[in-house]
């Protein structure tokens, strides 16, 4: 999931840390926000954080970021991390803006995705690019020695532990949801949690930390059992409550990650089924970041999730509408918008505008093979639903022809034998 960062940092302490008293004023993030205690603009005590968090050329490059503009983002942390060698901090930024990229490109950034345990053994195609790869892999190892260099001359050096664990959580990110290797990825993630623990113990108030220990004992602790056995996690625990506590102080005070806490947990709420919670927050931090197409779209998933109809239906076609101002979304996914709308008007048995939707999703450019065939069943259905038969047809051909092995290529076989009929 895409994340944001707090710029305006606050007076520098005597070390390369900086102090917090409090936010009042503009958040530059990309997450999905969660509760109102999470908004708050004043934050009590004090936080600590990199001094590199405040360079007017990370400044600038996040300000791309958010926007969905990784390319423009990666050029940015390109710059930045040549003119700060051996700096571990620079090159986890670097880092991140790639792996997010390479999430965004393979449509796994949209927490439909994450919204329950299917995940873990379903398959989601992906179409890794080895280039893209080495270079995050290469990242990921030049981060984690040259914080370990540093760490070696300072064993107490918390922005060298703190980048550390930044760069083993990315990387876990990425070979855990493009190359499903969870048995790495969790294994990188208890090394990322290790190091956060440790600065948290050296340093209390380096709040933006507690990011990757919320988020490891919140899934430890929701794991069923029978995965956790299968990773050879079985006897490790965890505890969704304090990951949940862990996550809303950061969520409060933090300055590199508060938003990837709120973002989080606003994806725990709608596994949970807390779709209120998560909607009244995603509408603030819709306000706040219009140009973020993410935003949008998952308030408009959220609003199809809760059951809320046509509300769904309004908010899918605001996307859209916002769409066709020139500029306006950096990077829109516009499938997952049309797909979206043709779920929503399904379930208000639109029918025949729910088959148009999906048929605009399996057109749409650089539309991915699932999505595809999805779409041209989802819209196959909806056509046999309201009476068009014809259409109905080439719609399941259509699918077949898109994705011939696919278990929806074989619903469709058996929907052009006999039509489809609604429940």
């Amino acid at each position: 999931m895409t994340g944001l960062r707090k710029m305006d940092c606050h007076p520098t302490l005597a070390t390369k840390t900086e102090t917090s008293r409090g936010w009042g004023t503009r958040r530059w993030a990309v997450g999905w926000v969660c509760g109102v205690a999470l908004g708050a603009t004043a934050w009590a005590g004090e936080v600590h954080t990199n001094a590199l968090n405040r360079d007017p050329l990370v400044k600038e490059a996040y300000v791309h970021f958010y926007d969905l503009d990784y390319p423009g983002a990666v050029e940015r942390f390109e710059r930045f991390h040549e003119e700060h060698k051996g700096d571990p901090q620079a090159t986890a930024m670097l880092l991140e803006a790639m792996v997010f990229q390479e999430l965004y490109r393979e449509d796994l950034l949209d927490t439909t995705f994450y919204a329950n345990d299917g995940f873990l053994t379903g398959k989601h195609v992906t179409e890794e690019d080895a280039k893209t790869r080495d270079r995050i892999m290469a990242l990921s190892d030049e981060a984690i020695h040259e914080a370990d260099w540093r760490l070696g001359k300072n064993a107490s050096d918390v922005d060298a532990l703190y980048a550390r664990g930044w760069a083993k959580a990315l990387t876990c990110a990425y070979v855990a949801m493009v190359e499903r290797a969870y048995w790495r990825g969790f294994r990188l993630a208890t090394g990322a949690k290790d190091d956060d623990e440790r600065v948290l113990q050296l340093d209390p108030d380096y709040v933006d930390a507690k990011l990757v220990v919320g988020v490891y004992q919140y899934v430890v602790g929701a794991l069923p059992f029978a995965f956790k056995l299968l990773i050879g996690f079985a006897g490790v625990t965890g505890s969704k409550s304090r990951g949940l506590a862990d996550l809303t102080d950061d969520g409060n005070r933090g300055i590199m990650t508060n938003v990837e806490a709120r973002t989080t947990i606003c994806l725990f709420l709608r596994r949970e089924g807390r779709y209120k919670e998560a909607i009244e927050v995603v509408e603030k931090l819709k306000a706040e970041y219009p140009r973020n197409y993410l935003f949008w779209l998952e308030e408009a998933n959220l609003r199809k999730d809760a059951g809320e109809g046509m509300a769904a239906v309004t908010a899918y076609k605001e996307i859209i509408t916002a769409s066709e101002k020139p500029g306006y979304f950096a990077g829109a996914r516009m499938e997952l918008t049309y797909f979206g709308l043709g779920d929503a008007l399904r379930g208000q048995r639109h029918y025949g505008e729910a088959a148009e939707a999906y048929e605009e999703a399996a057109r749409a450019p650089g539309t991915g093979l699932e999505l595809k065939v999805r779409s041209l069943l989802g819209a196959g259905e909806c056509r046999d639903a309201n009476g068009e038969r014809a259409l109905a047809v080439k719609d399941y051909r259509a699918a077949i022809e898109a994705g011939p092995t696919t278990s929806r290529a074989d619903v469709a076989r058996k929907l052009l034998r006999e039509p489809w009929r609604a429940p």
